[in-house]
Formats: C-alpha cells, structure tokens, sequence
C-alpha cells in the first residue's frame, strides 16, 4: 500500500516563483516542480480499509477556501541541515482545516501526529551539504514571497517511492467551499469567480 497524506496543492505561478530557487547549493537534491505541496497531515502505510475510512471523512470536511502565499526560507536540522523549505503565511483557516484532519486521523485510531505542524514547502532535501554553504544559500534568498493565491480545495496524494520527494499520486480531492464576504448578500446574488491559474 503506498505512504498517503493530505496537501494543499502549489498553484502554477507560484511553483514557478519557487523554482527560480533551485540551484546554487552543493549537495541538495531538487524537488521537482510538479511535486510542490505543503503536508496537511502525513497517514502513511494503511490498509485499504482505513483508507477507504479516511476518504469517507475528509469528504464531509465543509469549510471555506482561504487565501495564504509562500514566504521566506529555511531549513530543517540546524546543526547538520536535511532540507531546506519555503515558509507559508500564517492563515487560520489552514490551521483549523489542518485541526480538523488531524481528529479524523485520531479517530480512526490513528496515532496522533508527533510533529508540531509547521506549513511549508519542501524545496530541496540535502544529503552532503555543509552548513556554511546552507547558511550562505539562506542569507541570499531570505526576502522570498510570492502573490497571495487561493486554495480551492486539499488532496490525499500517495507517495510509493521511499526517500521522499515525489513523484506523488493525487488518490482523492476534497473542494473548500467558496468564502462568503458579505453575510448580508443574498447568496442567489454571488457570482462564483473562479481563477484559471
């Protein structure tokens, strides 16, 4: 069975703003492009059962999309660096949906998450790199952000390769509702406007 987690997916302009980020770094092995995602929750190996389960709850999940963009950059492993990622804005409503995936698991009888949930993009995973190099690639591209974007809904992807890093499957999709601005508005007056990027 392959290792499944939830994700928000990285919108094309942005995932080109993050690849101008590649390069310059002994020792880092790139993501690819099409792999750009930031981890909700990871499951890992479960049996088809339980997958089926938690496809059947996060399909109830009903909450408004919300808006977020990439910024800055960092690494994990201070004294010896494993990876280094893009930061994300902090956004409430991708906490709660965070929140929310993480009692489905627990739920389910899944452990809980031992990770404190940190909202990033991996960009690189670094196998020799030294740190003056990490630190020196760092302070070079510290102002990094992009464009606020949207996102519209949060995927199951699947992952069969060991080390990480793509290629990823998307198993399932889950849409966000759209946000409602103004209560006061009769909904039959809203005009759904929906971005082709």
């Amino acid at each position: 069975m392959p290792r499944l987690f939830t994700a928000l997916e990285i919108p094309r302009n942005a995932a080109m703003s993050l690849s101008l980020l590649r390069g310059g770094l002994p020792g880092a092995r790139w993501i690819d492009v099409e792999n750009y995602h930031i981890t909700l929750r990871f499951i890992g190996d479960v049996d088809g059962r339980t997958a089926d389960e938690i496809v059947e709850r996060l399909d109830r999940i009903d909450r408004p999309e919300f808006q977020f963009r990439l910024e800055g950059i960092g690494s994990f492993g201070s004294k010896k660096p494993h990876s280094v990622w893009a930061g994300v804005s902090q956004s409430p409503e991708m906490y709660a949906l965070q929140g929310e995936i993480e009692r489905i698991c627990q739920r389910i009888g899944l452990p809980p998450d031992p990770r404190k949930f940190m909202p990033h993009v991996t960009l690189a995973r670094l196998k020799s790199s030294r740190l003056d190099d990490v630190v020196q690639y760092l302070a070079g591209r510290g102002n990094f952000h992009t464009a606020t974007f949207t996102a519209p809904r949060f995927v199951l992807l699947s992952s069969r390769e060991s080390v990480g890093g793509g290629p990823y499957l998307t198993e399932e999709v889950f849409p966000l509702h759209e946000a409602r601005s103004t209560p006061s508005v009769s909904s039959s007056v809203l005009q759904p406007v929906k971005s082709l990027i």
